[in-house]
C-alpha cells in the first residue's frame, strides 16, 4: 500500500511538473509572439513616417483602414489599402497605395501621403522593377520630395508633368516614361480624394 502512495506521490509530481513546464513555455510563446507584433508595427509605423508623420494622428492608422477597388484611381483591378489617420477623432490624413501601371520596367507601386486639405504630404516607391542607374533614380526620395506640398491644382492640370513634356516637375536626365507614369497616377489619385475623400474616412474600417 505504501508503495502504490510513493508511486502515485510520484506520478502526480511528474505531472505538476509537466503542468508548469507547458505554462511555463506558453507564456514564453505569447510574449516573444507579443514582442514580435509590437516590432513589426513599429517597424510598420516608421515606414509610414515619410508619408504620414506622427504629428498627424492620434489613433492606430494601421489598424483604421479600408480597402479600396478602383482601379481608375488607383491603377489596380486588386482592392489596395487606404489607411486613415485621425487628430481626436477628426480626419487629418489618409495614406493611399496605387499601381503607376506605365513606368519604363512595368509596374510601380507607390503610396501617397495627402493631408486633410488635398496637399501631397509625402509620395514614396514600395515596389518597382526599373533599371538600376536609370529608371530606379525616381524611386529615390531626392525626387519624390518636390512632389511635397502640390495639391490638384498646384500645379495646373497640363503642369503635371516633366519639364521635357512642358510641365513643373524635374526629371533626370531624358528619361521621361517613369516620372510620366508616376505624376500621372499621383493626379489621379489627388483627383479621386477631391472627389471621394469623405467617403473614404466615413466608411466603416476593414481588415
Amino acid at each position: 500500500m505504501a508503495m502504490h502512495a510513493e508511486q502515485r506521490s510520484r506520478r502526480a509530481a511528474l505531472l505538476a511538473t509537466a503542468a508548469l513546464c507547458l505554462a511555463v513555455l506558453a507564456g514564453v510563446a505569447l510574449l516573444t509572439h507579443a514582442r514580435i507584433q509590437h516590432g513589426a508595427r513599429a517597424a510598420e509605423l516608421a515606414q509610414l513616417a515619410g508619408v504620414l508623420p506622427p504629428r498627424y494622428y492620434d489613433n492606430d492608422p494601421l489598424g483604421d483602414r479600408i480597402q479600396l477597388r478602383d482601379s481608375e484611381a488607383l491603377g489596380s483591378t486588386e482592392a489596395l489599402p487606404v489607411l486613415r489617420a485621425r487628430r481626436q477623432g477628426q480626419p487629418s490624413a489618409l495614406v493611399v497605395d496605387a499601381v503607376a501601371e506605365a513606368g519604363y520596367g512595368g509596374p510601380i507601386r507607390l503610396r501617397i501621403g495627402i493631408d486633410r486639405d488635398g496637399r501631397l504630404i509625402g509620395v514614396r516607391v514600395i515596389e518597382h522593377s526599373e533599371t538600376r542607374g536609370w529608371g530606379d533614380a525616381y524611386a529615390a526620395e531626392d525626387w519624390l520630395r518636390q512632389l511635397q506640398g502640390r495639391s490638384l491644382g498646384n500645379p495646373a492640370m497640363r503642369a503635371w508633368a516633366p519639364r521635357r513634356d512642358g510641365g513643373d516637375f524635374d526629371q533626370i536626365a531624358s528619361a521621361t516614361v517613369t516620372p510620366r507614369a508616376i505624376l500621372a497616377r499621383v493626379r489621379r489619385v489627388l483627383a479621386a480624394y477631391a472627389q471621394q475623400g469623405d467617403a473614404w474616412f466615413a466608411a466603416d474600417a476593414q481588415p
